[in-house]
């Protein structure tokens, strides 16, 4: 049984369509990422999925509860807002005793859960210091051990590291990196470079609507450019437009651009990467040679997370634009 299902859910807002046909499925154990640009339906994805507001129409299911049903679907899940909020006078211990007792924790079991959760979040020598003097970093992993009381099946975590320094977010990610396999979590974004860090799988949301769902492995592989990238020094980038365009007439290049008009970079996009393995390094050795450009660097390209989403992304605004004219 899947973790999360949905099934063209939607809601709309008016005239505005915050979620168009939703549809995806997320396995049990997997740390699942979805990855959109703010107002691309992240939020509303996540408030419908746990029971904080309902469709317009369309199923999801949860935990194998339906939506619907959200007492049910409430006591499995944990939730982490991109901004929780604490009563300042609280101390850790005392707000994760109270959040023990709503999901109706025994007090041994409260304890217990609360000495275990103080010391994943790293948080253990400051369970009696009021919350008030927390740091942003603190308070967000004081959240996310909140979220985990009631052992949550599936955790839902809204831009949980999106206003941190690089400390902080480093912290919750290796929190959330501890969490696969124990729970299903759910984490929207907008970094890629978090996604591209701790998640297994990904869904890529633009204007309310799935514009891919994959595991991030197959993502990358399905969408990688066979490419070389190539460095000069500063001083000889009139020769090194020489040496691309001698490159370009190779019968197995594509292309050979430099990322601006006199730039000091230059990708080389072939159209045969076993041959371009084996030939490209001896080419560009001897054209550099003949055209005296000294080459700092000279690399395969590998595609990161980023280019894949700006590209599927443009890729749907387009296809947009032709729908609507």
């Amino acid at each position: 049984m899947a973790a999360i299902q949905t099934e063209g859910m939607t809601k709309i807002y008016g005239p505005v369509h915050a979620l168009d046909g939703l549809t995806l499925t997320v396995e049990p154990g997997t740390v699942f990422g979805f990855l959109g640009p703010n107002g691309a339906g992240k939020t509303t994805t996540i408030r419908l999925l746990t029971g904080m507001a309902k469709p317009t129409r369309g199923r999801a299911w949860v935990a194998g509860e339906e939506i619907t049903d959200s007492g049910k679907v409430a006591a499995r899940i944990g939730y982490l807002p991109e901004e929780p909020a604490f009563y300042r006078w609280m101390t850790p211990i005392d707000l994760l005793d109270h959040v023990g007792r709503l999901f109706g924790l025994s007090s041994q079991e409260r304890r217990s859960r609360t000495k275990e959760l103080l010391e994943l979040a790293g948080l253990s020598q400051v369970g009696k210091r009021r919350i008030g003097g927390f740091s942003r970093g603190m308070r967000q992993r004081l959240g996310l051990a909140q979220a985990l009381v009631n052992r949550p099946e599936v955790l839902f975590l809204d831009e949980p590291v999106s206003a941190l320094d690089p400390g902080g977010r480093k912290e919750i990610l290796e929190m959330i990196g501890h969490l696969r396999g124990q729970s299903t979590v759910f984490m929207s974004t907008h970094i890629l470079q978090d996604v591209e860090r701790v998640c297994d799988t990904i869904g890529i949301i633009d204007h309310g609507k799935l514009v891919v769902e994959a595991p991030q492995a197959d993502l990358l592989d399905r969408y990688t450019v066979p490419a070389f990238e190539l460095e000069c020094e500063e001083g000889s980038e009139a020769a090194f437009d020489a040496l691309l365009k001698a490159l370009c007439g190779l019968e197995w290049v594509a292309s050979a651009v430099a990322d601006s008009p006199g730039g000091t970079v230059a990708r080389v996009v072939v159209k045969d990467l076993e041959i371009a393995r084996r030939e490209l390094p001896a080419q560009v050795v001897q054209q550099a040679a003949a055209y005296g450009v000294i080459l700092r660097r000279y690399q395969i390209v590998t595609p990161s997370l980023e280019d894949i989403f700006l590209r599927l992304v443009n890729e749907a605004n387009d296809h947009s634009q032709e729908v609507a004219e």
